[in-house]
Formats: structure tokens, sequence, C-alpha cells
């Protein structure tokens, strides 16, 4: 098989893969990151499911993804394959799609095969996917991977159906199972006896039981266990625990920090061939998701096995709402039920997967895709719990109600030689044309706000006449969310794009007839003015994809007062949760949502940090760019001949960016300890005064939005910047460490001499700071801003080409040392640097301190979400807006869904039903009750407005007992025997 060389392997830059290594270390780990940035992953077939695992694998991080399809782009391909074109009609499938998930990771080698799979083709492969593939292939390949120790996955989607299935070998290794921060705790007392208690803070309870192994650090006085292996514990309360024996051990002084150590274990898979007849036997093999179809999973697994014999006898699958084929469809089924001595066969499940299975649709790809991916990233690290060995979906009560005049006909359902065929297989032409016209509020583009979008745009919400999306996100594209909002791109950052606007560009690409506008507002009180009862009332409902509780409780609010259906979801890591409020059906979200943590969003950590957690993580991700990444990219150019071809492959943003951070460190370096010190110093500068300054230029503390809003308020504090004082510790602890860990990427001594050091101090010029107007907002003209701006950089690239090629370096063999980080080790000057870096942020935003202790036990804590997390959400949300457009009533067929792809939990069931009040003996649903609107004022006008004043519901009136605004209760009508008082 040929691989072609469309897309080549880039460098490992700080600018362009920074995100991806960070964002992945803390959801995987170091370790995990850097085994499956080593892997070969193939995944065959680029319909719609085999390129959302491309995608989410891409941007994962491993080595290297070959794509391979021997196929050709067809009209129903269009419904679920976002880089597909109409103009790529006929073409490859693998082709067309490389360079666009070349660009999604600079980090990973994407290339295509056109060929078909042979034996000595998958040896190149630690990890094998295959999408859209026949039984029989799936057999040979499954047997061959698992005589050659290669990890094996088949994914399939049929219309509202998907399947998934792993091999990972007779030993493969668990090295963490859940993928959860070890626990640790913050120790107030060790006494010393036989077996010695440990007591730790009150402030939160620890998180340990019995058995775990733990070890101890930063303990003063007993230090005995800070040098100790893993010690086995036994809890014995909620604050405490007992050890080994101390009694031997120094008295307890003070401090330390018990820290839980994970351990592995080795789980054995059965090959394809065995498994396809177990799983029947051996319900352990089956992964239920929906415990109200654990019988309709089990009869999927022979109507998938059905399909596939039915395709090779017809040469298709079954047409949409064909009931001859229907019937043959569930007659082999049936036989293979029969052979395998299963009693429970029901006709109606293979029956329904019969007349949907031509259907190619966007959300379900996304679901299983985003599943897929996940276990591709287990396959390569070790990392999670794979999957056990079966999974099988469905979301058949998506359908129309037949019951209320739901029938399709194979005539509403046959293809049109339109991008929407797929879909159409599966809904029918009517409803397509009634999801064009439908009126959507989307609020967030993140993460999860990009996925949405993506399939709005492929199943065509708001794609037809009188049909609109409406998209609100404040923020602008950091390059930390490239590796998850993969609409975006580093060009965009240049241009300082808004998220919004870059990623209604985005889906205008991927289907031109949505009709979208981007707005820049947040979605609260002070923005209702713009988004008004008129707005509202315009709507069929409201997505929300926001980062955070309060945000989602105001929506939640707004759509209660407006009657709005709402699709709601959240990440955290590998966990996930959607809801979907229907009016008058279903709770709201105020009583569904839970106050548990949540994640640290990192689009806010750049210019808006409000949390210690933000400006932890925000130390960590300068740690990795200065000492690590940016090493690293020097030491390819030195090393890689091919550097800069591939580097400018990428764009010339990424590329100028890359290769002046590559000249200014090779240029710039420092030849002895005063010329580190006389580094850190300027950057101290820079980080804490001349950035803040310059966010304060563009975005003074009077400035407002487009819309009239003042931009700093809510989450976002308005910094200010700060001078630097050789007499405050923490500004000397910044540069002692700085000028440190500069010295040690350059192989240069360094010294914890403070008296030394500021006497180099004394000496150093800083340079005056002037606002830059090239990284202004337009806000006038941004097409012709991005037009220079792009010219400049062109230019750059030349002027960068000569620079380079005159340097000269202090040996042919000179290389820079990136740095690991490690914080553990207290002599290092790892966490020296964080707890500085951090804290000094904090000052900029008025943020509270935090000491060593507390900074390593939060650091540990943040997670960001991922790619594949935030696909299977989406998929899942738009599974909901299906149901929501078909006007479903029962609430038997919509769905929550609460997951955790770390471990295998998922959970799909009904949605709360409305809570109910009793007026006058009368139970009325809480969406029903209408109040009437009296405004705000003081409560002597109020009751004269209340009394009288009575409540109706949908069966009867009543008498007005309270009346509030938000959380205020403005005027209260208590009632005693025959009494009454205000």
């Amino acid at each position: 098989c040929q691989v072609s060389t469309e897309s080549r392997r880039c460098c490992r830059t700080w600018t362009s893969c920074y995100h991806s290594l960070i964002c992945g270390q803390y959801v995987l780990g170091h370790d995990a990151m850097r085994t499956m940035g080593k892997a070969n992953v193939l995944i065959s077939g680029m319909k719609g499911l085999g390129v959302e695992v491309a995608k989410n694998v891409v941007l994962a991080g491993v080595g290297s993804v070959t794509i391979q399809d021997q196929g050709s782009a067809e009209w129903t391909d269009l419904s679920s394959q976002f880089y597909l074109r109409e103009s790529d009609l006929g073409e490859n499938r693998a082709l067309c799609s490389e360079k666009a998930l070349a660009r999604l990771n600079s980090h990973v080698r994407v290339s295509a095969c056109t060929e078909a799979l042979n034996q000595d083709f998958l040896r190149n492969f630690q990890v094998v996917v295959l999408t859209d593939s026949s039984l029989e292939e799936q057999r040979w390949v499954g047997a061959f991977c698992h005589t050659n120790n290669i990890r094996f996955i088949v994914a399939d989607t049929k219309g509202l159906c998907g399947q998934l299935f792993c091999d990972f070998g007779e030993a493969f290794e668990v090295r963490d199972s859940d993928g959860e921060s070890p626990h640790s705790a913050m120790i107030t007392h060790i006494s010393k006896e036989n077996p010695g208690i440990v007591s730790c803070t009150d402030e939160q309870a620890h998180e340990f039981t019995d058995g775990m192994q733990v070890t101890f650090s930063g303990v003063q006085g007993m230090t005995e266990l800070n040098s100790c292996g893993p010690i086995e514990i036994k809890r014995i309360g909620s604050y405490s625990f007992s050890i080994c024996d101390t009694s031997n051990f120094s008295e307890y002084e003070k401090a330390g920090v018990v820290t839980e150590v994970k351990q592995s274990k080795t789980l054995s898979f059965l090959p394809l061939d065995a498994a396809l007849e177990e799983v029947v036997r051996d319900l352990d093999l089956l992964v239920v998701n929906d415990y109200g179809k654990v019988e309709k999973h089990q009869n999927l697994h022979f109507g998938f096995r059905a399909l596939h014999e039915f395709k090779q006898k017809h040469g298709r699958l079954p047409k949409p709402r064909n009931q001859t084929d229907a019937e043959l469809l569930v007659a082999m089924a049936k036989q293979l039920s029969t052979a395998a001595n299963f009693d429970k066969f029901d006709e109606d499940v293979v029956h329904k997967l019969s007349l949907v299975a031509a259907g190619d649709l966007a959300p379900v790809n996304a679901f299983i895709g985003g599943l897929a991916a996940q276990e591709v990233m287990k396959a390569c690290t070790g990392k999670f719990t794979p999957l056990k060995q079966w999974f099988y979906f469905d979301s058949l009560e998506c359908l129309p109600d037949q019951e209320d005049g739901g029938l399709l006909t194979e005539e509403a359902c046959a293809p049109r030689s339109s991008r929407y065929d797929g879909q159409v297989a599966v809904f029918g032409a009517d409803f397509q044309e009634k999801i064009k016209k439908q009126r959507y509020f989307l609020v967030g583009a993140g993460a999860i706000g990009c996925e949405l979008l993506k399939n709005f745009a492929l199943i065509g919400l708001g794609a037809g006449e009188g049909g609109h999306i409406t998209v609100t996100d404040m923020d602008s594209i950091e390059r930390s969310n490239l590796n998850r909002q993969f609409l975006f791109r580093s060009e965009d950052i240049g241009v300082r794009k808004q998220k919004s606007e870059a990623a209604a560009e985005a889906v205008k690409k991927m289907n031109p007839s949505v009709n979208i506008t981007a707005h820049q507002n947040r979605v609260c009180p002070e923005s209702e003015g713009i988004y008004t009862h008129q707005f509202y009332s315009g709507l069929d409902g409201v997505a929300a994809a926001l980062d955070n509780v309060d945000a989602r409780v105001y929506l939640d609010g707004r759509c209660v007062q407006y009657q709005r259906p709402m699709l709601e979801g959240g990440t955290l890591g590998s966990k996930g949760h959607t809801l979907v409020v229907v009016p008058h059906l279903t709770e709201s979200y105020g009583p569904a949502s839970s106050s548990g943590q949540k994640a640290i969003p990192l689009c806010t950590l750049k210019h808006f940090p409000h949390r210690i957690e933000h400006t932890l993580q925000w130390a960590r991700d300068q740690f990795e760019g200065l000492f690590k990444h940016s090493a690293e990219n020097v030491n390819q150019y030195l090393s890689d001949p091919e550097f800069w071809a591939r580097t400018v492959a990428r764009g010339e943003v990424e590329a100028v960016e890359v290769l002046e951070g590559v000249y200014a460190n090779l240029s710039d370096r420092p030849q002895d300890w005063t010329e580190c010190v006389t580094w850190a110093r300027i950057q101290w500068e820079s980080l804490y005064n001349n950035d803040i300054a310059q966010l304060l230029h563009c975005f003074p503390p009077n400035h407002v939005t487009s819309s009239g809003l003042p931009f700093w308020m809510g989450a976002k504090r308005c910094p200010h910047p700060l001078t630097f004082d050789p007499a405050n510790t923490t500004h000397m602890d910044f540069v002692v460490a700085a000028a440190n860990l500069y010295g040690q990427i350059y192989g240069i001594e360094g010294s914890r001499d403070h008296e030394g050091i500021q006497k180099i101090l004394s000496g150093v010029r800083v340079p005056e700071f002037t606002p830059k107007s090239s990284v202004k907002i337009a806000v006038t003209d941004e097409e012709l801003a991005e037009s220079k701006e792009r010219k400049e950089e062109g230019e750059q690239l030349e002027e960068l080409e000569l620079k380079l090629l005159s340097l000269q370096l202090p040996s042919q063999n000179f290389r820079m040392v990136p740095l690991e980080f490690e914080k553990d080790d207290d002599s290092n000057f790892h966490m020296d640097y964080i707890v500085a870096t951090s804290n000094l942020r904090a000052e900029n935003y008025d943020i509270p301190a935090a000491d060593r202790h507390k900074s390593k036990l939060i650091a540990g804590r943040i997670i960001p979400a991922i790619a594949t997390t935030t696909a299977a959400v989406a998929g899942l949300m738009c599974l909901e807006l299906y149901k929501l457009v078909q006007g479903h009533r029962r609430i038997s067929s919509f769905r929550v869904a609460y997951v955790n792809m770390a471990v295998q939990y998922y959970v799909l069931s009904q949605p709360g039903r409305a809570p109910t009040f009793t007026v006058s003996k009368t139970s009325s649903p809480g969406w029903d009750v209408q109040f009437s609107h009296v405004g705000t004022g003081l409560a002597q006008s109020c009751f004269k407005l209340l009394k009288g004043l009575r409540v109706r519901t949908t069966t009867r009136e009543c008498r007005l007992w309270c009346y509030s605004q938000g959380r205020t209760s403005l005027v209260q009508y208590y009632k005693k025997k025959k009494k009454s008082k205000i």
C-alpha cells in the first residue's frame, strides 16, 4: 500500500503543539503522552465515522495517522463527512481528507493510503481501526492483529445504531484504570507509634480507602517517611488513617503531603472470531449504556452480523423503509440467533435497524467516533480502562412516532442527489425541510460549541429559508484552544479573531447554505437588552455550550421564562453529561444540575484569570513553552534538514512564530550566569508589567463591547501592572528560579545566592515599554488588517530565512537541553518557578495567592477538555435535537446522559419529569405557571399591585402568595387562621 506525501510531519513546536501536549498531560499524564507520541495508528474507511475518529486521534497527538480508503465520495457521505465538499464527489475520500486532517496538529504525521490492506502493511502500526468494513475483512485483520500484538478496534454506524469492538491482545497492561489524579491530602499530624496514625486537615475529607498505597513528601520532623517507598494504609475515618510502625521515627513537626500511588492491572481479550459467539453467553463482554435496552443491544449484535450477510449477498445495504429488505434481514438475524441459542430475539429491533441502516448521521458518528478515538488513546498508552469488548448503541426513539401519524414511506426516504441524503434515508424529506427552517441560539463557541456547530452544518440546521443559527461567545481564539476546538486554525490567532466569528466562517465552508450570525456578547442580565423577549420568542430552541454552572442556570431560567427547549452539555476531562429540557414535560437545568467540581476552562487563562487554579495552569504553560518546547524546536532545527520546509508548509503565520523563536533562542543565547539573570529580569517585566499594559491598551478599564456593554465585567477581572521590587520575596523567587532554569537549558551553572543576584540586577537596564499597535483588535476593517498582517508576515519569513542562515553557532554539536517538569523535586527550581509565576499573576488580577503545598494540590487537579469527550457529548445533544424537531411529547423518547469514558461508564436514561406544584388542591407542572409581570420597586408599591392579583395555571386561577425578583423576595403573603398580614 502506497502512502502519499501530501502531509509531512512537522516539528514539535512550542507555538503549534504546546496546547495539545499541555492538555493531554493533564488528562493522560506526561508518560502516556510521550508513549502516544510514538504510536502509529491506521484508520480504515473515511466516511463520516472514519473521519470523526481520525480527527479526534490527530488532535490527541499520536505519532502518526494513516487513513485508508479505496472508495470515492458519494452524496450520502456529505451528510456526515465534514471534510468533503460537493466538488469532491467521485474523488477518493482518503485523499480528499488528508490535507485537512494534517492541519489539525503539526505534531502528527498524516498520510493517505488508497490501496487494499495487506499483512505487510499492517505490521507498521501499533493500533488498527476498521470502519465501514466487511465482516470478512474484520475477521482476517482481527486475527492477524491478535497474533501480532496489534491493538484492534472495529467501529461501525448504521443510521441510528452504532457498534464498537476492541481486542487489545492476550495481556494488556492498564497502568491507570480511572485516570483520576492520585488522591492526596495535607497532613496535620503523624503519631509516633505502631501503627502510626496520620491526621489530615479537616478542610476536606480525604479519599483514601483500605489497601491503597501512598507516599509522603514534604514532611518536616518525621523525615523518614519522605524517603519510604509506597506504604499500604488502613482507613480510620474521614480525616485519618493508619500506616506502618513509626515508633522508631523522629518526632513529627509540621507540614507534609500524602499521595496515592496508582496500581496497574493486566487484562486479557478474546479475538474477534471468539468474541462474536461468546458475547451471547457472557454479558460481561457487553458494555451496557442504557439498562432499559440490554436485550435490544444483544439483538443489535445479530442485526449487525445480518447486515454483513445481506450486503455480501445483495451488494448493498437494505433500502430505506423497504419492507421486503427488512423482512429478509430479520430472517437472517433470526437464523443467527437460533444458531447461538439466543431465546430473546426481538424482530422489531432488527426490523427498525433495516429501515435506517442505509442512513449516515453526523450525531451518531460523533458519539461512536468519540468513543472509538478514546479507545485508540487507551490502546496507545495503557491509561484508562479499555472497552471489554462489545458496545452497541441505538437512538431509535428519534424516529417519528407512528401513533402520532409519523409513518415514513420508501419514497419519502429515497435518495435525491442531495448533501442530506444520508439523513433523508432515516427521517425523510419532509423532516429535512423542517430542520432547515429551525432557528437556534447557541451560547458558547468553545470545545463543545465547535462540535455542535459542525453537527448543525452537517444536518442542515438553519440552512433553509427562514432558518437561522445565532452563536455568541465573548472570547478570542488562543493557541491552547486548537487541540480540541477543531474549527479554529493558527492563522485565526494571528488576526485575533473572536471564537464565534471564526466558528461561523468555518461551518459556512462545510455547508454554505447555513444561515448563521456571530455575536460577541455574554448572555447575562446585563445583555437582556440584546437578547430580549422578541429574540427568544423567535427561536425554536437554545443550545448551551458553557463552561460554568452559573451561566447555565441563568440561560435555563431564560428558557423557562420564554418556554423554549434547551440542549445542554458539559465535559470534565473524560467525563461528560447531556441534558434536554422540554417545556411542560421535563425538569429544567436548575433542579437537574449538581454542584460538583467543574473543569477549569483553558480559554480564559491567558488574559482573564479569576481563580488561583487559572494562574497555576498558566504558570505550567509558561514553563513548558520557555524551558521545554523552545529547546526542542532549536534542536530539531539543528538536527533535521527538512525542518524548514515542514514548518513553512504549515502556513506563514505559524512558521513566523516558530522560526522567530528558534532565531531568538540561538541569536540571544546567554554566555554566562549574568546574562541568565538579565534575561529573567526582563522576562519578569514582560509578563507582569508589559503584557498587562498591552492588554489594557487593547481593552482599557472603561472599554465596552460593540453592543455597548462593559468589557471588564463578571468573571473578567481588570488587571493592573506590577512594578519590580528586589526587596519583594516573590519577585526575587521568580528571578532566581527563571534564571536557573534558563541557564539549565543552555548548560550554564546557576546559583541561589540572592545577594549576588541582586548585585547583577542593579546593573540591568530594562527597556522602556511601548504598546504595539499591531496587536490591537481591529473593529472597523478587519479584512484590511488581516491582509496587511499576512503580507508583513510573508516578508518576515524571507528575512528570517536569511537571519537563520547567517547565524554562527558555538560548535557543530551545540544543542539545548529541554526540561521535563518534575514537581516533587524541591531542588530543581521547577515548583519554585510555578509558585512564584502563579502568585505574581494572581497579584496582577487581585487573586488570593496560594502557598507551595496548596499550589501542588490545585495544579494536580487541573483537567481540560479533550476532543474525544466533547465530540461524544455534542453527538448525544444533537440526537436529542432530532427529537425536538420531530415534536416528540413522550418523556420516554428523550435521554439524558452521564459518561466517563475512562472507566466505561455510560448511562443514558429518561430525564426527570417537570415538578408539579399544588395550588388550591390542584397540581400543575412548574412550566405551566404564568406570572403577570408587575416590574420591580418598593415593597409597598408591589403590595398594591399584588393585592387581588391571581396566579393562572393551565387549569384555574388562585391567589398569588409571593412576588420575587431573581433570588430576592419582594413581597410575601402569610396566612394564619383567619388573619392575614404582610
